[in-house]
C-alpha cells in the first residue's frame, strides 16, 4: 500500500510561493498621527488611495498621509491610519499599541512630531511582538540607534519638500511608504525622492560612517535626493551574519518565516499524524515552496530543508529515550510525540548595489 501524501499542504505552499513576488510589490503601512479630530475618541481608517484621506483631518496631517502613498516603485497597498487626540502620547499602555497588535502590516511610522521617548516605546513594543508573537512588524523611527533588524533608523535633517523643512520624524511616514512600495526583488538603495528639493548635505566620510552605524540616510547626488544604502539599525551581529543588516534581506527572511508558519498552521497542525513519512512530506512541501522562490530570484538555489537531528536527539534524551546507540537515521525516524523539528538553511539574494567598472582606452 502506498503512503498517502499531503496534497493540501503542498498546494498551499505552492500558492504562497506563486504569490510571493506579487505580495511584495505593495506592502501595508501603519501610520499614526495626532489630530484634534480625534480629541473625543481615537479614529481608525483603512485607506487604499489618497482619495480616501479623511477631510476632517488638519491640512498638515492630510499632507503627511499623502506622502506615505508616494511609495517607490509602487504606492503601498494600503495605509492603516490611526488618529490619536492632538495631545495624546504613546506610552507602553497606550490603546494604539493594543490596536496595532491586532493588525497586519509591514511597516509602522509614528506622528510627524514623534518624540525620542515615544520612539523608544514603539521600539520596545515592536521587538517584543516579533519575539513573543512571531509578528513580522517593522518600523521606521527617527534618529533611534535601536540595534535591531526590525527598526529602520531614519537619519536626516533639513528636508526641503512641500514647503518644509522637515526633520527625520516628519518624514518617517514617507520612508515607510517608500520601503513598503519597493518589490522584494529590489532594494531601497538609491531610491529617489523626487518631491525633495534639498537636504542638509553630508560629506562622503560622514555618509559612510552613518551607514556603518545602521542609519538609513538621504543624500543629494548633484541632481536629486536619494536614499543611501538600504540598511536597518542592526549593528551587533554576534552569532548572526551581516544579512540581517539589510532591509531587503530581512523582508525576504520575514516573508519565508511567516509563509511557512502560517501554512503549517492552516494545513498541517492538528490535521496530520506525526509519523516519519508525514514529516518527510512536510519537508518536501517546504522544498517546493523554496524552489519557487529560488526560481524567482528571491533566494539562492542551494537551500537545504530537513529534520533537525540535533534538536530531535536532544528532545528524545530529555524525554527518556537514550540515543547513544542510535544511528542518525534511527533518530530521524524516532517518535517525537507532537513535536516536529526541522532545519532550513536559506540564503536570500541581495540587490545589485556595489559596481566596479574598469574602462580601458
Amino acid at each position: 500500500m502506498s503512503t498517502l501524501t499531503m496534497p493540501t499542504l503542498t498546494v498551499a505552499f505552492q500558492q504562497r510561493a506563486s504569490t510571493a513576488v506579487a505580495r511584495s510589490q505593495k506592502g501595508t503601512v501603519a501610520f499614526l498621527i495626532r489630530d484634534a479630530a480625534a480629541d473625543e475618541a481615537d479614529l481608525k481608517y483603512t485607506l487604499t488611495s489618497t482619495a480616501q484621506i479623511p477631510q476632517t483631518l488638519g491640512t498638515a496631517n492630510q499632507a503627511s498621509v499623502r506622502r506615505v502613498f508616494l511609495g517607490n516603485v509602487n504606492p503601498p497597498k494600503k495605509v492603516l491610519l490611526y488618529v490619536m487626540g492632538a495631545a495624546d502620547t504613546i506610552t507602553a499602555e497606550a490603546a494604539v499599541l493594543t490596536w496595532l497588535a491586532t493588525q497586519k502590516f509591514d511597516y509602522l511610522a509614528g506622528p510627524d512630531d514623534l518624540s525620542s521617548t515615544e520612539a523608544g516605546v514603539i521600539k520596545t513594543w515592536l521587538v517584543n511582538q516579533r519575539s513573543d508573537s512571531y509578528a513580522i512588524y517593522k518600523a521606521v523611527l527617527p534618529e533611534l540607534e535601536a540595534d535591531s533588524e526590525a527598526i529602520v533608523n531614519f537619519s536626516a535633517s533639513g528636508i526641503q519638500a512641500e514647503g518644509g523643512p522637515f526633520d527625520a520624524a516628519g518624514y518617517c511616514g514617507r520612508i515607510a511608504g517608500l520601503i513598503a512600495g519597493t518589490p522584494m526583488t529590489q532594494s531601497v538603495t538609491y531610491a529617489a525622492l523626487p518631491e525633495v528639493e534639498d537636504i542638509d548635505r553630508m560629506t562622503l566620510t560622514e555618509m559612510d560612517e552613518a551607514v556603518g552605524d545602521g542609519k538609513l540616510i538621504l543624500f543629494h547626488d548633484g541632481e536629486k535626493v536619494k536614499c543611501g544604502r538600504g540598511v536597518n539599525s542592526l549593528t551587533t551581529v554576534t552569532g548572526r551574519s551581516d544579512i540581517w543588516k539589510k532591509i531587503k534581506l530581512v523582508e525576504t527572511l520575514d516573508m519565508i518565516q511567516q509563509d511557512i508558519r502560517l501554512t503549517i498552521q492552516d494545513s498541517y497542525i492538528g490535521k496530520v499524524s506525526n509519523s516519519y513519512d508525514n514529516k518527510l512530506q512536510l519537508v518536501t512541501a517546504i522544498s517546493v515552496y523554496l524552489q519557487s522562490l529560488a526560481k524567482d530570484g528571491i533566494i539562492e538555489s542551494n537551500f537545504t530543508v530537513g529534520i533537525d537531528v540535533d534538536a530531535q536527539d536532544a528532545w528524545l534524551q530529555e524525554n527518556g529515550t537514550p540515543t547513544a546507540e542510535m544511528s542518525e537515521q534511527e533518530i530521524k525516524e524516532a517518535n517525537t510525540g507532537t513535536h516536529v523539528f526541522l532545519q532550513l538553511i536559506v540564503t536570500p539574494i541581495d540587490a545589485m548595489e556595489d559596481v566596479a567598472v574598469k574602462i580601458y582606452l
